[in-house]
């Protein structure tokens, strides 16, 4: 046993312990012969520090992941970090431009090498701070989805998608961030409430018979307008359709045509359809027969007006906004300007460059994320996905069935590039000589997993033998195309050689790490073995592998990045046990544990990847939990100032009170609300433990030698081992249920209140003529077992804490309390033992309390006289004495008769067996506790009338409270008007007021 420091302070141990589990593998599954657990982290972004939300998350896998170790199954918590391509490239760019540089004066290669450096040097700060966290990862493993053997599966997803026609080249409308100059996903862009106007234009007809209103908020898209469109139900207009109105400013004719996106009921009921800028737009033009090829696309990467029919040159090179000023001046100036209202407009935004996003008309590459939402809808009805809570079912099948293909192409140099490589299409047969390869303007894609199968498919292509070169990008291959454009006749080309070039995107950062379940566990290969320094700037064909039966071409080009540090290697994967590959024993994981907020993100897409290359759900159950919010109920943000930083709360209260909040916090379907108050709470309560084991310590109480309940003979042991059983019960089932407030909740009133508050005082050793006493061995022995199984049961929420006490209570024989046994007590609750030393904690609380509320100091023993109903009752009482005595600060307690009145609960006097108390009972307070009345004598404690005047002023001070806010409560103006928070709050204060109202007239009542 090691004696304990008075003071509990966290920081001590938590760097100590954590070390030390690192240092020994203890994350490390190492029962091959046991049930496997698995839990893959979400993978936080390379660039990203540890906020609140990633505390709650990781604090709850690692709740479950150590609840598995210490169930005996082999637990392997898959950790590592993302590559984010917006963020990280963004990142990089930022300290280039600090020091006077832009991306784009390095080549591609150069830039790439400077993301590796930065990563080498900076990325992955959060890893560290997961470990402040405490998250029992197995950092052995830990991954990075540019890894080469993770890239390797990405290429080959890729591939193989194409290859099945999942995934596919097409012309589409995508949410356009000027500032990042990319494509972003619909769940990357914010909506916001901008002020703005509502534009009436006049728009002539052909004929000069008139014209036809049509209301825009965005008045600079009218110069790519295609069509009108107005409801085919509408009558007004259909003697319209089929007809040409004259676009102003352009003049073009565009023709008026009926589809059901016009509503009559909204303005004018006609609308202008600009399909190249509207998503709703794109579709009408679908269906009224324009091809995207043939959609009038009106800016450009960065949002600048650019010519696509008639535009005026004084409108071309301007910004969105100078465009719209233009536009309205040139429509009023001609008189076709009908009016201007003031409207909120619902504007899109980049979560990241903070610019507006335009809906931009350009090729991208997409997945058929209809298809494969299928199978991962069906997982989920058929319950081979449980979704917790149940109730984000229907927005998953929303989603799901209404899913649109999946823009998986980003405009960024960052990232998993495609492997797609770009070649003109073969002319027909009769163009060109024998002597000569002819092909058109058009391009043929080819998709490759690897050098050898890309070279085999130019050639099989052009079947031809002859030289190929591989340009690194568009322009170098647009450079070589105008060097013999000049000798081409027509639309053909003839030349000797086959030239490419390389797509110049990379994939969508959702799409790699769609495969986070399978390819951190090897996948495509069952037992990965990364080659000796590989990692880091992959030695790749530009991001094609190598293949070992690859036939090389001096001109296709290798990487240009520097040669990989070994501190950038991939992993080391341990050979798995018993033959057996991670992704055989690991696949699928167990549970997933994420916020809400990434469901469509990532959590389905993990659904739909998995369930087409694995033919099995990625895991079994999918925990969805809440927000993190401001004590208010306001979302966090650094703009508001209201983010909290975990880091400082940690340091301040420590990590595992911190952790403690985030499992108490978490009710299922709810978000948490900070309240830094708690934290320091569940502080307090790391330090009642610690106080506890000190007992312990100096009381002879110590490790115990035993996972079985110890036999006991004296009812408090009966008791406590009984209430550990019946705690181990509930705890369990909120484990299985994942219910984790319920968990916190249930061992925390257990350690707190029924283990340090009662059973510690109720065998706490008295004084026998001024000496204290010895504890009594069987006290000390049950005891032990009982601070132990506490101990295991807590650690997952604690660990620290519970590590620094396993270790400090005795001898374990070097094993750590992280791979002790989670408790099976086999032991019978004693139903009599229970119920008499709950009745003894009833008798003292009460009496406890009304001292409280009667403000006698502690210090100041009282009497008190008790009428009991039964000789049982009687024998109890006079059992019990000496501890009710001793904890209910009384001097003496004499006991009376054996029978109540039924009706009154009044001391029938007249009946025999009442004995006469030596007690004059004057002022007093009347307890009554089950089959028994307790009155304790106040006289000369307190002065009564004032302890009546006080309580009742207290009533009547905190009814009106309670009463103003019940009136706010049933005011119909603050309902409609009130934030939800300020309705909650309201509430809570009145329950509050309400109940301190029946308990300061319940202390009342009992002065009689």
């Amino acid at each position: 046993m090691t004696e304990l420091s008075k003071t509990f302070d966290p920081a001590a141990i938590e760097a100590k312990w954590y070390a030390h589990w690192e240092s020994t593998n203890a994350f490390r599954p190492s029962r091959p012969d046991a049930e496997p657990f698995t839990i893959v982290n979400p993978p936080p972004n390379v660039t990203g520090s540890l906020h609140i939300g990633h505390a709650l998350d990781n604090t709850l896998q690692d709740i479950l992941i150590r609840h598995a170790r210490m169930q005996g199954k082999d637990a392997l918590w898959v950790v590592g970090t993302d590559h984010a391509g917006i963020a990280t490239q963004m990142v990089v760019e930022r300290q280039m431009n600090a020091a006077g540089q832009k991306r784009t004066d390095l080549s591609r290669d150069d830039f790439v090498a400077k993301v590796w450096e930065w990563k080498h040097e900076s990325g992955g700060e959060i890893t560290q701070q997961l470990r402040r966290l405490g998250c029992s990862m197995d950092w052995s493993r830990e991954q990075f989805t540019m890894d080469p053997h993770f890239s390797k599966a990405v290429t080959k997803v890729f591939v193989d998608l194409y290859n099945e026609g999942l995934l596919y080249r097409d012309k589409r409308l995508v949410n356009w961030d000027p500032g990042l100059g990319t494509a972003i996903s619909d769940l990357e862009v914010e909506t916001r409430e901008v002020n703005g106007k509502f534009w009436h234009f006049k728009y002539p007809l052909e004929d000069g018979s008139g014209f036809i209103s049509v209301a825009t908020t965005r008045p600079e898209t009218m110069l790519a307008d295609m069509a009108v469109a107005v409801n085919p139900s509408d009558a007004r207009y259909a003697h319209l359709v089929g007809k040409n109105v004259r676009l102003p400013i352009t003049g073009r004719l565009i023709p008026i045509i009926a589809d059901e996106h016009a509503d009559p009921e909204l303005g004018s009921g006609a609308v202008k359809i600009t399909p190249g800028h509207d998503f709703n737009d794109f579709e009408v033009g679908k269906r009224a027969g324009f091809k995207p090829g043939e959609m009038l696309n009106m800016l450009d990467a960065k949002a600048r007006v650019v010519q696509c029919s008639s535009i005026p040159d004084a409108l071309l090179g301007l910004s969105v906004a100078d465009a719209r000023k233009e536009v309205v001046a040139l429509i009023e100036a001609a008189g076709l300007l009908e009016k201007v209202e003031d409207r909120v407009i619902q504007t899109p935004y980049g979560d990241r460059s903070g610019v507006v996003i335009e809906p931009w008309l350009t090729d991208q590459w997409y997945v058929d994320a209809k298809t494969l939402a299928g199978p991962a809808i069906e997982a989920v009805r058929s319950g081979a996905i449980d979704i917790v809570p149940k109730t984000w079912e229907k927005t998953y099948f929303n989603w799901m069935e209404n899913i649109q293909p999946w823009c998986v192409s980003r405009q960024l140099w960052w990232g998993h590039r495609i492997p797609a490589w770009y070649g003109p299409k073969k002319a027909p047969k009769n163009a060109g000589t024998s002597n000569d390869i002819a092909w058109t303007i058009e391009e043929e894609a080819f998709v490759a997993e690897n050098e050898c199968d890309l070279l085999a498919a130019v050639r099989k292509y052009y079947d031809s033998d002859q030289e190929v070169f591989f340009h690194e990008n568009e322009e170098d291959y647009l450079n070589w195309d105008s060097a013999v454009a000049g000798g081409a006749q027509g639309e053909y080309l003839h030349v000797d050689k086959i030239h490419l070039y390389r797509d110049d995107d990379v994939l969508d950062t959702w799409f790699s790490s769609a495969l986070w379940p399978f390819a951190t566990l090897g996948w495509p290969d069952e037992n990965p073995s990364p080659l000796e320094g590989e990692g880091g700037p992959q030695d790749r064909v530009r991001g094609i592998e190598r293949s070992a039966a690859s036939v090389e071409s001096p001109h296709l080009p290798t990487s240009g990045a520097p040669d990989p540090s070994p501190s950038l290697a991939a992993p080391a994967f341990p050979s798995p046990s018993r033959g057996e590959g991670l992704l055989a024993r690991h696949y699928p994981g167990d549970v997933l544990v994420s916020g809400f907020d990434i469901l469509f993100f990532w959590n389905a897409r993990m659904a739909m990847q998995g369930l087409h290359f694995m033919k099995e759900v990625p895991w079994k159950t999918m925990y969805l939990h809440g927000l993190v919010r401001a004590a208010d109920g306001s979302k966090m943000s650094k703009s508001k100032g209201n983010a909290v930083d975990p880091l400082i709360l940690m340091d301040k209260y420590g990590t595992d009170a911190l952790r403690f909040f985030m499992a108490a916090m978490e009710s299922q379907g709810r978000d948490i609300k900070m309240d830094e108050s708690r934290v320091e709470g569940y502080r307090n309560f790391a330090t009642k433990l610690w106080n506890a084991a000190r007992f312990c310590q100096a009381n002879g109480i110590g490790a115990s030698a035993t996972v079985a309940a110890p036999k006991a003979e004296l009812a408090v042991n009966r008791w406590i081992i009984g209430e550990t059983v019946e705690t181990l019960a509930k705890l369990n089932k909120a484990f299985a249920e994942y219910r984790f407030d319920g968990m916190a909740d249930c061992i925390y009133h257990f350690a707190w209140g029924t283990f340090c508050d009662w059973y510690l005082e109720l065998i706490k050793p008295g004084f026998v003529d001024g000496e204290k006493q010895d504890m009594d061995a069987e006290s000390q022995v049950v005891a032990g077992w009982v601070f132990d199984q506490i101990l295991v049961m807590l650690h997952p929420f604690m660990p620290f804490i519970t590590e620094e006490l396993w270790a400090s209570m005795g001898d374990r024989g070097g094993r750590m309390i992280i791979h002790a046994q989670w408790p099976e007590p086999e032991a019978e609750v004693d139903g009599n033992a229970m119920a008499e030393t709950e009745w003894l904690i009833k008798v003292v609380g009460d009496i406890r309390s009304a001292r409280t509320e009667l403000n006698i100091a502690p210090s100041q023993r009282i009497e008190a006289l008790v009428w009991c109903q039964g000789m049982d009752v009687v024998q109890k009482v006079e059992r019990l004495a000496p501890v009710v005595e001793r904890l209910a600060r009384l001097s003496q307690i004499d006991v009376m008769g054996d029978s109540l009145d039924d009706d009154t609960g009044i001391p029938s006097i007249d009946e025999p067996g009442i004995q006469t108390s030596a007690v004059e009972m004057g002022a007093n307070v009347q307890l009554f506790v089950d089959d028994s009345l307790w009155m304790l004598n106040l006289a000369g404690t307190i002065d009564l009338a004032a302890e009546r005047a006080r309580l009742t002023n207290a009533i009547t001070s905190i009814t009106k409270e309670r009463d103003s806010v019940a009136a706010r409560l049933n005011n119909p103006a603050f309902m409609e008007k009130a934030k939800p928070e300020a309705i909650e709050k309201a509430r809570s204060d009145h329950a509050e007021k309400a109940a301190e109202v029946d308990r300061l007239q319940a202390a009342l009542a009992r002065l009689g």
